[in-house]
């Protein structure tokens, strides 16, 4: 049914056309359409006003005849164009409509006629409404703080004027809207405020060109500030900052416990090579004494061997090494040996047995042998 209603009305253009072409008539086009700005999934409209006694109006759409209109009926092609015609003055204005404007349906309009050397033209701006979004949704701030709020808008063609109803009592307020980093079709809006009391902010979207918006609205709380804080508006420190002073600390805590423990290890070190050291001293004293003790001890005990001979050589040795101390320690020990006797008495031996005395190298220790 559809094709027998689309060939039907093609046939009943090229018998018009034919008519007109053979009835060679002239009509004008009086005022042609204008520019129109349109939001996507609206409606646009155009007119095209014609002189009396017309017999075939077209509209074109980017060079594509999309609607035709004769006296009688319109010839539709699609249910996206359709058409209205209207009398003035004894002219007659044919209306096209576009319903459920898409993007794709940006550019040229064109009115003609058939038999007409003039067409009008105009051109069609559609424009699209994005996603609108304050990141976080409900707000809870300090009093008296400064915070910032962003809203972000997406997808809108051309990026859309962000401007902020504040509904909160602040002290300072501002705001500034740039477009989004490597998306030309989205923009973002920061507000800086210091707030007061609770209220709302609303973050509103324009269209450029067209009395379009779209907005959205959070709640905000304003609370006390913690119970000690100092910190005030433009004294507080960044947040890098703050980390970098944590992590300082951090090391220098952790360099001043090593030093204690290398200094604690160290004294310990020394303590004990000195006790050792003192130990070793003790012990090598206590050892001397002892030799020195024992080696006493033996000269004290040990008994006198009154039969002891020594060699000639070895006596002759320890002669010429001390003559003149042993013979005079000779002399002592005689004469200590004999106290009693008398100037006149002298013991003598048997006759062919002379006395023999032999010097001893120490100075200390004389031994005397009698030969009998």
């Amino acid at each position: 049914m559809v094709m027998e209603g689309r060939w039907k009305g093609i046939s009943t253009v090229l018998v018009i056309l034919a008519g007109l072409a053979a009835s060679g008539s002239s009509y004008q086009i009086i005022e042609g359409p204008k520019n129109a700005t349109v939001l996507e999934g609206s409606e646009a409209r155009f007119n095209c006003t014609v002189s009396q006694g017309w017999r075939l109006i077209m509209w074109a759409l980017n060079g594509t005849v999309v609607l035709s209109i004769t006296p009688s009926e319109p010839i539709i092609t699609s249910d996206r164009f359709t058409s209205a015609s209207y009398q003035e003055g004894g002219n007659s204005i044919s209306e096209m409509i576009i319903h459920d404007v898409q993007l794709r349906d940006a550019g040229h309009i064109k009115c003609s006629l058939q038999n007409s050397d003039r067409d009008a033209s105009a051109f069609l701006s559609v424009q699209v409404m994005g996603a609108l979004l304050i990141p976080g949704g409900n707000l809870v701030v300090a009093e008296d703080e400064p915070c910032n709020v962003t809203c972000h808008a997406w997808g809108w063609i051309p990026p859309p004027g962000i401007s902020w109803d504040i509904g909160v009592p602040v002290s300072h307020s501002s705001y500034h809207s740039i477009p989004e980093p490597n998306n030309p079709q989205s923009a973002v809006s920061v507000l800086t405020l210091t707030p007061q009391g609770n209220g709302t902010l609303t973050c509103v979207a324009t269209m450029k060109g067209l009395h379009a918006h779209k907005s959205v609205t959070v709640n905000l709380t304003v609370v006390q500030p913690p119970l000690g804080s100092i910190d005030k508006a433009g004294t507080s420190l960044p947040t890098w900052a703050i980390i970098l002073l944590a992590v300082s600390f951090s090391l220098l805590l952790i360099l001043i416990i090593v030093l204690i423990i290398i200094i604690c290890c160290c004294c310990v070190s020394g303590r004990g090579k000195k006790e050792s050291s003192y130990q070793s001293e003790i012990r090598k004293s206590a050892s001397v004494k002892t030799n020195k003790e024992t080696f006493e001890t033996n000269l004290e005990s040990g008994s006198e061997n009154l039969g002891y001979h020594s060699d000639e050589p070895r006596t002759a040795k320890l002669a010429s090494f001390a003559p003149v101390s042993s013979e005079s320690s000779v002399q002592e020990q005689h004469s200590s040996r004999q106290p009693y006797q008398g100037p006149d008495r002298r013991w003598r031996g048997p006759a062919g047995r002379p006395q023999v005395s032999f010097p001893v190298a120490s100075p200390r220790t004389v031994r005397n042998v009698t030969l009998v």
